[in-house]
């Protein structure tokens, strides 16, 4: 199943962004700490397994809303896209990542939208 243009633009900004400062600095879109002056960079960032917790976060805020909007959105190409890895260790599908959202009946719920 392909994603929306829309769908894909977003997991395309998600992806390029480097996220182990984000909580410490606003900035551009598609920010890289490996391409900028050492005097720029956070001295903060954070541990691998909280940057992974701060990018599902994202994923699932953002693909709640396409899901939403779109009928045919699968959160896990939505979030292999983004950049996150959907397997566990037995090469599997990970059942969290369909955990993250909220659904009704099969359907997403409105964004925003209190279970």
């Amino acid at each position: 199943m392909a994603l929306s243009r829309r769908a894909q633009e977003m997991a395309a900004g998600i992806k390029l962004q480097d996220w182990s400062d984000a909580p410490y600095r606003a900035d551009r879109a598609g920010h890289q700490r490996n391409y900028e002056p050492s005097f720029k960079q956070s001295e903060k960032i954070l541990t691998a397994e909280e940057t992974e917790k701060l990018l599902w976060n994202i994923i699932w805020v953002t693909g709640q809303a396409f899901g939403y909007e779109d009928p045919n959105f699968d959160i896990y190409e939505y979030a292999e896209a983004c950049g996150a890895n959907i397997y566990n260790k037995r090469g599997g599908r990970n059942g969290m990542i369909g955990a993250g959202v909220r659904l009704t009946e099969g359907r997403y719920q409105p964004p925003g939208a209190l279970m």
